[in-house]
């Protein structure tokens, strides 16, 4: 077989960065590799195809989201956008014909995708590499394409990319349990707080004018929920628990006491928002590049939910050459976007947190060496994705500070700050990097170029810049040097049948989240892609057109970047005001938690 391999690889035309998908340097964790598959094993990975005429679907998404574009709003179906911009049926069938020409049965899933099945003999000989057992630490076995890949000529000049033998999950959870703290109901002027003291805070439209009635969410996330801890948590504010679904995508993966806490912070955040939409989270099995496609195609396909939340992130850099041994995975991100580009077509808005480690997010390569010290290095610039598409709306965070009296329950806005809180130790990766912070994840994307929206205000660069928006997240989390600095905050979750304090900035994606969905229940359909609206709107308050739509003079920073007036690499527009954000500001706002304008 070794000779085999070698004359497979010299045949290779050439090797691109579209094509090269593997290394096991770098990860947010890396399979455990247990020897070599055997040669008859059936294996099987995606093969995705980028989308054609890009000139024409940009100018198109552009007209969707401009009010003066007789195209304005103007939705396309799964259908309509796959005739228009899905691959060619030449170019399929030429992918398909390599593939079966490897002895590969190659399923059609949708324009841009092939599932792949073949023997571990025969994907080696096509991609010029070695298959290896692999283990993920929840148990999940994986199959490891190991020493990198390069792809026949056919496939290469296609532009085509493999996901489903990295071994290694990129992406990562943006939340943090607090250690020993018990959310009592408003105990502080700093939280913990619920869902309605954060819609009383930033003056979201009374429930009994728009709830999410007729809007339909879709969470993404890993780990089912338990609907006993719903019934806890919405119980606590005497509040129906709102209608909630699981759909599995490539099996889920079940509750774990453990692990669903991004979950139930999720569903909790985003259920409180908006009470009367319908919430369905896509299950998935881990946060691999793969179930997150195959999640991201199954919402695009069923074309079911409104907006899409994403709590989770990957660094840009950790794509790049830099870290993965020179093979560039970037080519990934093309596929997420354009992924996102068929939602925002479809009408879809979707929203992702930008990240809890600041402006620097991922440790120094040489610090995820099996033997590296605290002498490895600290941690480098990058921004993360998903929340660094131009399609998706980055949600980056803050601590907030309300009214507080004993004895009342009213929490309404006083301030709030975006200072982030240095970290002893490495809390998302493990490894010993030095230099941790814990802020608002933000900074200058190495991938997208500057979109049109973000020429209307100055961000200072050529690239695509994050985050776009921010609400509270909450500080002080495990590993922080102590004592940490004023006013840090919380929400509070319920998991496991304990109520606890969670920080981070999935709790304020989910939150700007809810009010897309009362943005969507009050224009009566979809929005799309939000961002062009967000811009228009920083615009035209920086020129007093419009008043108080964003909170944009907040103090902080996030370990390399400042806030100052004005769009910033810590807190994109800043934070909205709810009413005034849907350009309603004689709506009736939220009031008090537990009364009827905020249940």
């Amino acid at each position: 077989m070794g000779v085999e391999k070698g004359l497979r690889a010299a045949a290779a035309v050439c090797v691109c960065s579209a094509s090269l998908f593997l290394t096991t340097a770098f990860g947010a964790e890396k399979a455990t590799v247990n020897g070599p598959v055997a040669g008859t094993q059936q294996v099987s990975f995606d093969v995705y195809l980028p989308l054609e005429h890009r000139a024409e679907l940009d100018a198109l998404l552009t007209s969707l989201t401009d009010p003066n574009s007789p195209k304005y709003h103007k939705w396309l179906t799964p259908a309509q956008f796959h005739k228009q911009f899905g691959a060619s049926s030449a170019k399929v069938a030429a992918v398909q014909r390599e593939l079966e020409a490897f002895g590969m049965t190659a399923e059609l899933v949708s324009p841009q995708k092939f599932h792949v099945t073949g023997t571990a003999h025969a994907v080696e000989l096509m991609l010029a590499t070695e298959l290896h057992k692999g283990k993920f630490k929840n148990g999940r076995t994986t199959i490891v394409a190991v020493g990198g890949m390069s792809m026949p000529s056919a496939l290469t000049s296609n532009g085509v990319v493999v996901t489903g033998l990295e071994g290694i999950i990129h992406m990562h959870r943006h939340a943090e349990k607090l250690a020993g703290v018990v959310p009592q109901n408003r105990q502080s002027q700093r939280g913990g707080y619920w869902f309605n003291d954060l819609k009383q805070a930033y003056s979201y439209p009374s429930y009994e004018v728009l709830n999410g009635q007729g809007v339909t969410m879709g969470i993404l996330m890993t780990n089912d929920f338990n609907a006993a801890d719903m019934a806890l948590y919405f119980g606590h504010e005497n509040m129906p628990v709102p209608n909630m679904t699981t759909v599995n995508v490539d099996g889920g993966a079940p509750f774990d006491a453990n692990e669903s806490f991004e979950t139930h912070l999720d569903l909790q955040q985003t259920g409180g928002m908006a009470p009367l939409a319908n919430h369905i989270l896509y299950n998935l099995p881990d946060l691999s590049d793969q179930h997150i496609l195959d999640g991201l195609g199954m919402i695009l396909e069923s074309n079911a939910v409104d907006v899409v939340s994403m709590s989770f992130g990957g660094p840009e850099i950790g794509y790049a050459p830099s870290y993965n041994g020179g093979v560039s995975f970037l080519g990934i991100l093309g596929i997420y976007d354009d992924m996102f580009k068929q939602g925002n077509a479809q009408g879809i808005t979707f929203v992702a947190s930008s990240g809890d480690l600041g402006a620097r997010s991922v440790p120094a390569l040489a610090c995820f060496a099996p033997n590296a010290t605290s002498g490895c290095g600290g941690f480098e610039v990058s921004v993360e994705t998903p929340a660094s598409s131009p399609h998706v709306t980055g949600v980056g965070g803050t601590n907030l500070v309300t009214t507080f009296n004993q004895g009342s329950l009213d929490s309404a806005y006083v301030s709030e700050a975006a200072f982030g809180d240095p970290l002893t130790a490495d809390i998302f990766y493990g490894t010993p990097a030095t230099g941790g912070f814990w802020g608002s994840g933000g900074g200058v994307s190495i991938y997208y170029r500057r979109p049109f929206f973000q020429y209307l205000v100055d961000t200072g660069s050529t690239m695509r810049t994050v985050p776009d928006v921010s609400l509270h997240m909450g500080g002080c989390p495990r590993g922080s040097v102590l004592p940490c600095g004023p006013d840090r905050s919380y929400d509070a979750a319920a998991i496991d049948n304990q109520l606890v304090g969670v920080v981070g900035t999935s709790a304020s994606a989910q939150d700007f989240a809810g009010l897309i969905a009362l943005k969507i229940q009050k224009t009566g359909g979809r929005v799309g892609n939000e961002n062009p609206s967000i811009y228009l709107m920083s615009l035209l308050q920086s020129v007093g057109l419009l008043k108080n739509i964003f909170n944009d003079n907040i103090p902080g920073d996030n370990g390399l970047y400042t806030t100052h007036k004005g769009y910033d690499y810590v807190l994109g527009t800043g934070t909205p005001n709810g009413v005034n954000y849907l350009l309603a500001p004689n709506m009736p706002v939220a009031g008090t938690p537990q009364t009827p304008s905020n249940p």
